[in-house]
């Protein structure tokens, strides 16, 4: 997605329609293969070697390598199988139900640690830590699902057409813009850049004994204070570098003019542009501020109540953010599917309203 708007041959294919579309889906399909390969050879190269045994090193990389690149492939193709013949995209059906399937073993967790006691001992959790748990986990999914459906409005006036003695058009309309536009990609860039630094200095360290690589090694360890700051900038950086990319104001500017279409008060073609592009830039900026604290809030909470990181994540994060980005779509394509036969919705009250928000 992110390469069909920079790269021009890609973006020629984009524009060709389902046999473009067809075309890009093969590409991916073979850097998905590269990409498995690369990443199970780094990840075996960690644990095959006190694993394996003597003598057989090699065979247990192949056959790592092999197993865990079929394996991602054949969940790529079972998330096409979704996409084509099920309801929602497949891939993200497929992740979400990976991190939903951890939470009863989180839950399990956190219970053997709970004590209800007036004195609970130090390391446990007491009542009133998992009252705040309870109570951060319904605000922060709440604020998840109010980030995620949020828009920005932006009205649109139709202009009116006379033809003959009937006056076509003057319609009012809106043109939603996503208050988290991105949605949790910047928060994936930002974690995956974050890994480099650390692993450098790591292998700085072991060539070299200096005192401080040891000192910003920790300061750059997942859960420290540098850590977490350089996070949540990176946070901010990714969020507008994908709305740069994805979001092309003069684009949607020429297809208003061109539609017949304008924003009251405003000319079309460049005044639109800048306008949309200024409009774009603040909100971007509410969305980029919620992700960088979602982001940080497990290692925070973390680190504060002295929880497993594990149980941590499910108060925000990518995981939390994939969960409810996935249900809200899946809900709306059922909303979709039923009403296509003349249903009146989901649930017996109708239609769910977060869907239409």
């Amino acid at each position: 997605m992110l390469l069909g708007e920079v790269v021009p041959a890609l973006k020629k294919l984009r524009q060709e329609g389902q046999t473009g579309y067809k075309k890009i889906q093969e590409y991916t399909r073979y850097l998905t293969v590269l990409i498995c390969v690369i990443q199970s050879m780094m990840f075996l190269k960690m644990f095959v070697g006190g694993y394996a045994y003597a003598g057989m090193h090699t065979q247990a990389m192949i056959m790592g390598i092999i197993g865990m690149t079929a394996g991602t492939i054949f969940l790529m193709w079972l998330g096409e199988q979704i996409d084509e013949y099920g309801i929602g995209n497949g891939i993200s059906l497929i992740i979400m139900a990976g991190i939903v399937s951890r939470m009863p073993w989180a839950i399990q967790m956190l219970w053997q640690n709970v004590d209800l006691r007036v004195g609970a001992p130090v390391g446990a959790v007491g009542p009133a830590q998992l009252l705040f748990l309870i109570t951060a986990f319904v605000f922060v999914v709440a604020g998840a699902i109010l980030i995620t459906q949020g828009q920005r409005r932006i009205p649109v006036q139709q202009a009116k057409q006379v033809r003959g003695r009937r006056v076509y058009g003057g319609q009012r309309h809106y043109l939603p813009l996503r208050v988290n536009h991105g949605g949790v990609m910047p928060i994936i860039f930002a974690s995956s850049f974050m890994i480099f630094p650390a692993v450098v200095i790591g292998q700085l360290a072991k060539i070299k004994n200096w005192a401080f690589l040891d000192s910003w090694e920790r300061a750059l360890g997942p859960g420290a204070y540098t850590y977490n700051v350089l996070y949540m900038l990176l946070i901010f950086l990714f969020a507008y570098f994908w709305v740069t990319v994805q979001f092309q104001p003069k684009e949607v500017a020429k297809h208003l003019r061109d539609s017949g279409s304008f924003i009251p008060g405003l000319r079309p073609g460049r005044r639109t542009a800048e306008y949309l592009e200024a409009v774009m830039t603040r909100i971007t900026y509410f969305g980029a501020a919620f992700l960088a604290i979602i982001a940080v809030v497990p290692s925070v909470t973390s680190i504060l109540l002295g929880i497993d990181w594990r149980v941590a994540t499910f108060l925000g994060g990518t995981g939390l953010l994939i969960v409810v980005s996935v249900s809200l779509d899946l809900v709306q394509k059922i909303e979709a599917n039923l009403l296509m036969h003349s249903y009146d919705g989901f649930s017996e009250t109708g239609r769910i309203k977060g869907a239409y928000a």
